[in-house]
């Protein structure tokens, strides 16, 4: 059986004080209650001696208080890269000194119901509501009305009811712009990967590209069509280099997008960077395992997470949707164009 754990009771019997007084001392309320300092020093000397700990679900049924945090996410728990805002998350929340409680649902709604089910009766504080990708989603009816931040996620209200905290993609696709335009180019500059309206990353990421070249005059000059993995971006950049496609600068919409034109363009013998350039975004570690190291442009996941606990546990504030920066990490991928 596990040792008993020392009782209020006892701290204060053996600093030879009473029951009031040790609480006082150890809630840190010593000076409100003019406790001497050598009484002080005696409850403390106990509490180390008996390595007291205090019940904290005693403490929070009457403060109704517990000092946790549950997080509700779709996958982000569990994937490599994103599983970094959970990092963030435990990190701010042990700052604040709280427990981060995490609950993964794979998108299933009757499992999400349980588990915020769950941590209500655990009587948690507040909540993170995360998503893998950032999209649109729509607040569990259980969690309206309660301290709840949106990470990595936001609705469609005209008017938001709860902070949001999502990466600024659309500045994003301004830096991968800029980049390019500053090595030099100016034509041949393409996008790889699908740009549908249905995924708020590509779209965001497609316009602010658009309004990046915009601004100097240039334009895209077409998109090489395939989805969010490195087979598709293989067969897809294969296909338009063996149709003739004579690009100078790829913008790949992620990093695997970019694992595949690179397979693609050194089949065809294309060199990285003399021939073409390549940029990308997300910044996973595939950026620097690639040869040469690939240029993108980084998701910001664990300062995703850190705010959304500080938003969570800081001042109150009207809700609004705060968009963290999407810093480049520049590497040997980009160069100017070759001279013509």
């Amino acid at each position: 059986m596990p040792p008993q754990r020392a009782t209020l009771l006892q701290v204060a019997q053996r600093a030879g004080v009473s029951r009031s007084t040790a609480s006082f001392v150890l809630a840190g309320r010593h000076q409100d209650m003019r406790i001497s300092e050598d009484a002080r020093q005696r409850v403390l000397r106990a509490a180390q001696e008996l390595d007291y700990r205090p019940n904290l679900m005693a403490r929070s049924l009457r403060t109704k208080v517990t000092k946790t945090i549950a997080l509700v996410s779709d996958t982000i728990a569990s994937d490599p890269y994103a599983g970094r805002a959970i990092h963030g998350s435990l990190a701010a929340a042990v700052a604040h000194g709280h427990l981060l409680l995490i609950g993964e649902t794979d998108g299933d709604p009757v499992v999400e119901e349980r588990l915020i089910s769950d941590f209500l009766d655990r009587q948690v504080d507040a909540f993170l509501y995360a998503s893998m990708f950032t999209r649109y989603v729509r607040l569990p009816k259980k969690l309206r009305g309660r301290p709840v931040v949106l990470l990595n996620c936001l609705t469609k209200e005209a008017e938001p009811s709860h902070h949001s905290i999502i990466p600024d993609e659309l500045a994003a696709g301004l830096t991968a712009a800029r980049a390019l335009l500053e090595a030099g180019h100016r034509q041949g500059i393409y996008l790889v990967g699908h740009p549908g309206g249905g995924v708020f990353a590509s779209r965001e990421r497609l316009a602010g590209i658009k309004e990046g070249l915009g601004e100097a005059g240039v334009r895209l000059a077409g998109v090489v069509d395939c989805d969010w993995w490195p087979d598709s971006a293989y067969d897809a950049v294969s296909g338009a280099i063996g149709d003739g496609l004579d690009p100078r600068a790829l913008i790949c919409i992620n990093d695997r997008v970019a694992l595949g034109t690179y397979q693609a363009l050194r089949e065809a013998g294309v060199a990285i960077p003399d021939d073409i350039s390549v940029i990308s975004f997300d910044d996973s570690e595939l950026a620097a395992w690639l040869r040469p190291q690939l240029t993108s442009i980084a998701l910001p996941h664990y300062e995703l997470g850190w705010r959304a606990v500080e938003t969570l546990l800081g001042p109150a504030a009207p809700p609004a949707v705060t968009r963290l920066p999407m810093p480049i990490r520049r590497r040997h991928s980009v160069t100017k164009p070759p001279v013509e």
